[in-house]
C-alpha cells in the first residue's frame, strides 16, 4: 500500500498540473499548521510559565526544522551526506537574511537580553565547529557528527532548565485564555509538525519538478527554491507568531532552528555519513562555500543578534541590511551558476 501511495505520490510531481496541486496543498498544509503550532506552544509556554523564547528556541524550532532534518538524514542514507552540508548553510542564510529580516522589517519588538544569550552562545559555539571543520580539516568526520548531537542535547538540557528555573509572571487574562487541556495542546503540537513536515516536502518536490520544467539550472534550484522550501515552516511560523503579536517566539524560533541546522540536522548527517568538504561552485578560483556562504552564515547572525543584544531591542535598519544582504547573495549564486564568474 505504501509503495502504491509512494509511486502516485512520484508520478504527481512528474507531470505540471500534478506538481501544481502538490504546490496548492503544501502551501495549505504549512500554512495552517504553522497557526496551529503558534497557538499550541503559546499555550504550552504561558502554562508552565515559560518566556516565550524558550519555547521557540526548542518545540517550535525542532518541528519547523523537521523537513531539513528529513532531507539532510535521508540524503545521508544514501550516502550522499553532503548535501546536509549545503542544506544547512542555505537554510540558515536563508532563516536569517530572509524570514527574520522581513518580521523584523515589518514589526521591530523588544527582547528580554537575558534569554536571547544562552541561544546566541551557543549558536557561535556551533558555528565554530563548523568553522574549524571547513577551513583546518577539511571534512566532517563522525566523532565531529556525535560531538554537534552532543552539543544539541546540552542545549536542550540547559535551555529547558532555564525556562523552568525562571518563569515569567503570567497574566490572568492569559491564564483564562489557556486554560484548556495541557493533552490537547501537546496532540496539537504533534499533528501541526507533521502538518508542517509533510508540506514542505509537498512544496520541495513540487517546486524543483516546475522549475525543472521551467529550464532553471539545477544549481540555482538548490540554492534558491530547495533552500527556501526547507525553510517554508520558519517562515510561515514566524509570519504567524508576528500577525499574533508574539515577537519574541518568531526570533526564538530561527535562533534555534538556525542552531539546530547547525548541531542537530548536520550532526545526524555527519554521524551516518561522514564527508569531504564538497567542492562545489568556483568564485576567483575559489570553494564559493569557504569564501562566500560559511562567512555570511555567520556575518547575518552577527548582524541579526549582536546590535540586539547591546540594545535589547530589534532594530527596522537590520531586516532592511539582512534583506539586502540576501538579495545579494541569491543573485551571486545565480549569476556563479550561470559562468558569469
Amino acid at each position: 500500500m505504501f509503495e502504491q501511495l509512494f509511486a502516485w505520490y512520484n508520478g504527481l510531481t512528474d507531470s505540471l498540473w500534478g506538481s501544481l496541486l502538490l504546490f496548492v496543498v503544501g502551501v495549505l498544509l504549512l500554512i495552517k499548521g504553522g497557526d496551529w503550532f503558534v497557538d499550541s506552544a503559546v499555550g504550552v509556554a504561558k502554562r508552565f510559565r515559560v518566556p516565550e523564547i524558550i519555547i521557540g528556541a526548542t518545540v517550535v524550532s525542532i518541528g519547523t526544522t523537521l523537513p531539513e532534518v528529513m532531507v539532510s538524514v535521508t540524503a545521508a542514507l544514501n550516502d550522499n551526506g553532503a548535501i546536509a552540508y549545503g542544506n544547512a548553510i542555505g537554510s540558515i542564510i536563508c532563516n536569517t537574511a530572509l524570514i527574520a529580516a522581513l518580521t523584523i522589517a515589518i514589526r521591530p519588538a523588544p527582547v528580554e537580553r537575558k534569554t536571547l544569550v544562552t541561544p546566541v552562545l551557543f549558536f557561535f559555539a556551533s558555528a565554530a565547529i563548523y568553522l574549524v571543520a571547513a577551513y583546518i580539516f577539511g571534512r566532517f568526520d563522525r566523532w565531529l557528527g556525535i560531538v554537534m548531537l552532543v552539543v544539541f542535547a546540552i542545549y536542550m538540557t540547559m535551555t529547558i532548565r532555564k525556562g523552568f528555573k525562571n518563569p515569567v509572571q503570567a497574566q490572568a487574562e492569559e491564564e483564562e485564555a489557556h486554560s484548556g487541556s495541557l493533552l490537547k495542546d501537546l496532540i496539537v503540537l504533534v499533528v501541526s509538525a507533521a502538518l508542517i513536515a509533510v508540506g514542505a516536502d509537498m512544496l520541495e518536490g513540487s517546486s524543483v519538478s516546475l522549475a525543472t520544467m521551467a529550464g532553471i539550472p539545477t544549481e540555482v534550484i538548490g540554492v534558491t527554491v530547495v533552500a527556501l522550501c526547507t525553510s517554508l515552516p520558519e517562515l510561515v511560523t514566524a509570519v504567524t507568531a508576528l500577525a499574533k503579536g508574539h515577537g519574541a517566539l518568531s526570533l526564538g524560533n530561527i535562533i534555534g532552528a538556525n542552531i539546530f541546522n547547525l548541531v542537530l540536522v548536520s550532526g545526524a548527517a555527519v554521524t551516518l555519513s561522514p564527508f569531504v568538504i564538497p567542492e562545489g561552485s568556483k568564485l576567483f578560483g575559489f570553494n564559493t562555500s569557504q569564501l562566500v556562504e560559511i562567512p555570511l552564515m555567520v556575518g547575518v547572525m552577527a548582524l541579526m543578534t549582536l546590535p540586539t543584544l547591546a540594545k535589547g531591542k530589534l532594530r527596522r535598519w537590520q531586516g532592511v541590511a539582512l534583506l539586502g544582504i540576501y538579495a545579494a547573495f541569491v543573485a551571486l549564486q545565480v549569476l556563479i551558476a550561470l559562468g558569469v564568474f
